[in-house]
């Protein structure tokens, strides 16, 4: 695999659910960590999702008129490579670039080259794992206490996750199904498919 192809389960243009301001969210497809109690466990699998360039994600990006990206998982460092070039192309183009690991920041730093090239690229980094146990009931976009955001650069450092309220993206596919994004925990995730009688298809994964 390339460093411009990316294993990734969703891509979705035009949210306002994954972080400040219009967005296009990126669901990396594969995970190492696999936190217990993690609402996305089928991203864990890397043989699931299917192949994206890096440069027709930012390409659809731009034709959304969105402010930038955000990379969520599934886990976005175990693609470093192809997660630099996705995140460097992105801030080459004015993209501004959000990135949810369940990796802390101190270990990131301290692998290969292809890891470091990934954090120089991003503008605010969210690391740490899911602790089910840990709940967090104050901050917007994260599960647990012990999720920090980290500011790359300054241009998200405005954003403020304790008055920020979470949001939800809900969109009718023309199959009749609904797909949902943004943060929910797995007793609002389940509360809202059975109200709507759906499937459950793809959503926000609140397990970094």
């Amino acid at each position: 695999m390339t460093t411009n192809v990316l294993r990734v389960a969703r891509v979705l243009h035009g949210t306002t659910a994954e972080g400040p301001g219009l967005r296009s969210a990126v669901w990396f497809q594969g995970c190492t960590i696999r936190c217990p109690g993690c609402i996305n466990p089928h991203l864990f699998s890397q043989s699931g999702g299917r192949d994206m360039t890096a440069s027709d994600i930012v390409l659809g990006a731009l034709a959304s008129q969105v402010e930038g990206l955000t990379l969520i998982g599934g886990e976005p460092f175990d693609q470093p490579a192809a997660g630099a070039t996705l995140a460097r192309k992105a801030q080459e183009l004015g993209l501004g670039v959000i990135v949810f690991s369940g990796y802390e920041y101190e270990t990131l730093r301290g692998r290969g080259q292809d890891t470091k090239s990934f954090l120089a690229s991003i503008d605010l980094l969210v690391d740490g794992p899911y602790q089910a146990w840990n709940q967090e009931t104050d901050r917007a976009l994260v599960g647990s206490t012990n999720q920090r955001f980290i500011h790359i650069s300054d241009r998200y450092s405005s954003y403020r996750p304790e008055i920020a309220a979470n949001r939800i993206d809900i969109r009718v596919l023309p199959d009749g199904s609904i797909d949902v994004a943004g943060f929910l925990d797995m007793r609002d995730l389940t509360n809202l498919l059975e109200a709507t009688g759906t499937r459950r298809k793809s959503r926000r994964v609140i397990a970094e």
